[in-house]
């Protein structure tokens, strides 16, 4: 195979834009977190997002459950995420179960589960059914994004949208910034310490950080409005014999997908379709992301166009939209001072240095630190985690945490002069919990007290 022609672009020099604290690269749940945090804790903050809103797969990839912060006996995510739901719950954008409809104190029931099921709030990880009703939240995506922007304004973080990275700025092996694209050109922005929540790693491997990379399933999501939704229900509840040929075969036009391929939204009538779940695609590669936009359109087609002649409620049924955001879950991953194992979360290992949670597993602060690169801090799907944990541990409310704890940790670095990998622990939990935030110091009855080595 020949090798690819290769153009020389001139060297050019890169005006700074910005200087500030904290950089924040990547405004998704994590980003925005990490954002807010640090500003709270008193941190001047630029927020780069690629795209002309916040959310990133939250709201542009519309992954509408908020889901993974609670574990058998109470709620373990909390802190921004539950700023974020409570934001948008109070606009009629959030549904989630009251307390005396969820688990533990209420047994899990058909009538429960028929209520709440089609909502997605429920615990998947038990063999039993029905499975318990738990915490979790069903959000509009405009929602989130809306709220994310009042999040972020109100906590003054600068936020420079359409800005898409391409390189950080390394000096005597610290991160002193980045370099981002944008339609003025490229534009420096100068930092204390940079905050890499792209979800691919983007930052942290341009400035040379070890990574591994994974692959997993990409989907392209897509809501559907026009539903009759207690219609389609009661065929399911009413007509399960029927039901089940009708979803099998459903199922197999998607090619893959959960339990459920469609869930009920705050809004009347429209439903979300996590699915199809395509094995194949590489998240980092233009071509495959192409492709999958393709495929996943023409199976959606096909499933819209089986569902209105044999699903009873969909009769009407039309696509809304498709997420602007491919459902990429997996690329790259760190190689920090920790690396977390598909054991750890199993057996839900407490770790000294815990700083946040997630439904019953603990992420230590050293999966946040690249290492051999200073001032420099990872938070979301892209944490120093083995592709088997990752893939256990990667949804919103958890990452949010990370995010969080980021913030904190950079904000306590710069006010002590320190490097972030110097910063307390015990400060970073402190200050969690100051916040609301459940930091993981204080284990669990279920958790594994003696730290894998």
């Amino acid at each position: 195979m020949s090798s690819p022609e290769i153009v020389i672009r001139p060297e050019a020099g890169v005006p700074v834009v910005a200087a500030t604290d904290v950089v924040v690269v990547g405004g998704g749940p994590a980003g925005i977190a990490a954002a807010v945090s640090a500003a709270r804790n008193g941190a001047s903050v630029t927020l780069v997002e690629r795209y002309p809103y916040l959310g990133g797969l939250a709201s542009g990839g519309m992954v509408l459950v908020l889901d993974d912060m609670h574990n058998d006996t109470e709620i373990s995510v909390r802190g921004l995420a539950m700023e974020m739901i409570d934001r948008m719950h109070a606009k009629g954008l959030c549904v989630y179960p009251p307390e005396a409809d969820r688990a533990p104190s209420v047994r899990a029931t058909e009538a429960l589960w028929r209520k709440w099921s089609r909502w997605g709030v429920f615990d998947f990880h038990t063999r039993t059914k029905p499975h318990p009703i738990v915490f979790a939240a069903a959000f509009d995506p405009d929602g989130f994004r809306q709220a994310a922007l009042d999040m972020v304004q109100a906590a003054g973080v600068a936020l420079r949208l359409h800005s898409w990275f391409q390189s950080a700025i390394v000096e005597d092996g610290r991160a002193a910034g980045v370099i981002v694209e944008t339609k003025e050109g490229a534009q420096a922005i100068r930092a204390g310490v940079v905050i890499d929540a792209t979800g691919d790693l983007d930052v942290a491997a341009g400035a040379g950080a070890a990574f591994t990379e994974g692959a997993y399933i990409v989907t392209t999501v897509s809501r559907i409005g026009g539903v009759d939704t207690e219609a389609a229900e009661r065929f399911q509840f009413e007509e399960p014999e029927r039901f089940a040929a009708v979803d099998r075969q459903a199922r197999r036009l998607i090619g893959g997908c959960w339990q459920y391929w469609w869930l009920k939204t705050p809004l009347p009538g429209v439903v979300w379709c996590n699915c199809p779940h395509m094995t194949g695609f590489d998240g980092m590669k233009v071509a495959d992301l192409t492709a999958a936009e393709f495929e996943g359109r023409r199976r959606m087609q096909a499933l819209l166009e089986f569902a209105r002649e044999n699903m009873p409620g969909f009769e009407r049924a039309y696509f809304v939209d498709f997420a602007p955001q491919t459902g990429v879950r997996q690329t790259r991953l760190l190689e920090g001072e920790y690396v977390v194992t598909r054991q750890d979360v199993a057996d839900r290992v407490h770790f000294h240095d815990s700083v946040c949670r997630g439904r019953d597993y603990y992420t230590p602060y050293r999966a946040l630190l690249p290492v051999g690169v200073d001032q420099l801090l990872v938070a979301g799907r892209h944490y120093s985690a083995t592709r088997q944990a990752q893939k256990m541990s990667r949804e919103i409310p958890p990452c949010m945490a990370m995010g969080e704890a980021a913030g904190i940790a950079a904000a306590l670095a710069l006010a002590g002069g320190i490097v972030v990998r110097d910063v307390d622990v015990r400060a970073i939990q402190k200050r969690m919990r100051a916040q609301g935030a459940d930091p993981g110091d204080r284990p669990a009855g279920n958790a594994l007290l003696t730290e894998a080595a």
